[in-house]
């Protein structure tokens, strides 16, 4: 077997890296090297391939079981700023891909990683309990351009008979995460005596898995030969912003300082996932303790 990882010195994608690493699966790291890329993240630097995946060839990639698909722009706040790299990456790169793809006759599976975003404001639009797979409502140039990369990939598998797996998670927390996420950002305001920025009236719920359960989950998916679709990856823990830092104030045992700033624009309140096989082995309570106490 051998697994084409795309984004792979990114923070879903090196932990992925590292399970395959840790079974023994040959494998390839594609990676642009952006801002949020970090060679460190990977256990073997020989086997990473530096290049963006809008120029990805056939004879790039070699002989290949199974492509995965991590590579995304995904900051939110930098989409709002200038959505013109989402578009080009997001949609066009994994176009690119499907093309190089679906010319590999041995291909077993083309995974796209996705989010929980593409279904936009659950608060808005309809009660987590009535969730649905087929109905789309992004709100920011990040989760559109994640939506549009998922109908692409629905649309190789349908046209070409591409073999595909589109999987939705939730917020992921973990190490080797880029400092410009929230989790991150409350570590290194606490560490430096910073003030952490809370956007709005900080209410909005996120459910949050760890990263290890999300990718061997993954995995799970990708090597069995029934899961082919969209399948949601969830572990049911859902919180406020608020709630995370009344948390670190309750174990730490201190006063933690934050301010309310400014909302991102067009923030959406919820987000959530209906994952009935969800299999949480830690979570983010636990890790905040594990890093803080």
């Amino acid at each position: 077997m051998r697994v084409i990882v795309t984004g792979g010195c990114g923070f879903i994608g090196s932990s992925f890296v590292h399970l395959l690493d840790k079974i023994k699966i040959d494998y390839l790291i594609v990676d642009k090297m952006t801002y949020a890329s970090n060679i460190d993240n990977i256990p073997n630097k020989n086997k990473l391939l530096v290049k963006d995946i809008c120029d990805v060839t056939e004879s790039d990639l070699g002989k290949y079981d199974y492509l995965v698909n991590f590579a995304a722009e995904s900051h939110v706040d930098n989409s709002i700023k200038d959505g013109t790299p989402f578009i080009k990456t997001n949609v066009q790169g994994t176009f690119n891909l499907l093309e190089v793809a679906r010319k590999n006759p041995n291909l077993k599976k083309f995974i796209q990683i996705s989010t929980d975003e593409v279904y936009g404001d659950l608060d808005k639009l309809r009660k987590p309990k009535s969730f649905v797979t087929d109905t789309l409502y992004p709100s920011s140039y990040y989760s559109s351009t994640k939506a549009s990369a998922d109908l692409i990939v629905q649309s190789a598998g349908h046209t070409f008979k591409l073999p595909y797996l589109i999987t939705r998670t939730c917020n992921n927390f973990g190490d080797r995460q880029h400092t410009e996420k929230f989790i991150p950002t409350v570590f290194r305001n606490i560490q430096n005596g910073g003030k952490i920025p809370i956007y709005g009236d900080g209410k909005q719920k996120r459910e949050w898995i760890w990263v290890e359960d999300n990718v061997e989950k993954i995995y799970s998916y990708m090597i069995s030969p029934f899961d082919i679709g969209i399948r949601h990856i969830g572990s049911g823990e859902v919180l406020e912003n608020i709630e995370i830092i009344d948390y670190i104030k309750e174990i730490t045992k201190s006063n933690v300082e934050y301010e309310y700033v400014e909302d991102r624009k067009g923030h959406d309140r919820l987000y959530c996932l209906h994952s009935p096989n969800t299999d949480r082995l830690y979570s983010i309570k636990d890790y905040l303790k594990d890093k803080l106490c």
